[in-house]
């Protein structure tokens, strides 16, 4: 009864190849995304208003350092130490050597006596902290403040006054959510 039972294989070979081959696959693609997210971008996440209208709560980014120095324009994810222990994600006003003038009076912000056109702020700047203007921004360094301007803890305080450009995580280069707002910010 059983002289006619011969073992099979377990596993046909040409299965057992193709496992490894998707083993193999997948083991590389998380190297690479490891490698990606370490040394190319990162994610970060939007905490609060003060870049509104055009960053929002919760929004994700992609940022990198490959497109360093930061220029005046730029969006950027500092983690400089303060008080408030989280990173700040703000707009790059002026860099080193340039000269910044905030005009309370007439809610205009001046980088080298010529008046910022901002179309992105959402309403003008009003909100005073203790730096006093004018200010020059030193060797190596940024001045950085939120688009919503009157709801924003930026460069205007002395706690966070001028950023050393080493504190600057990376530029944002993509919100990657919400979906339906994919894209340059």
């Amino acid at each position: 009864m059983y002289e006619d039972y011969e073992p099979q294989e377990k596993l046909p070979r040409a299965l057992l190849r193709e496992v490894y081959d998707w083993v193999e696959a997948g083991m590389m693609a998380v190297v690479c995304v490891v490698l990606l997210f370490t040394f190319v971008v990162r994610l970060a996440g939007v905490e609060g208003d003060s870049m509104l209208p055009t960053l929002h709560h919760h929004d994700r980014l992609l940022i990198t350092r490959l497109t360093m120095p930061a220029r005046q324009g730029d969006i950027v994810v500092v983690t400089k130490p303060t008080s408030r222990g989280e990173p700040l994600i703000k707009r790059v006003i002026a860099t080193e050597g340039q000269m910044v003038y905030i005009d309370f009076t007439s809610q205009t912000v001046m980088v080298d006596g010529e008046k910022l056109e901002e179309p992105y702020i959402a309403e003008p700047t009003a909100l005073r902290y203790d730096m006093e203007f004018p200010q020059k921004v030193p060797e190596g360094c940024v001045f950085i403040m939120g688009d919503n301007r009157n709801n924003s803890w930026d460069s205007r305080s002395w706690e966070v006054g001028m950023v050393d450009e080493r504190y600057i995580l990376g530029k944002v280069i993509y919100r990657i959510l919400p979906y339906d707002q994919m894209g340059k910010p």
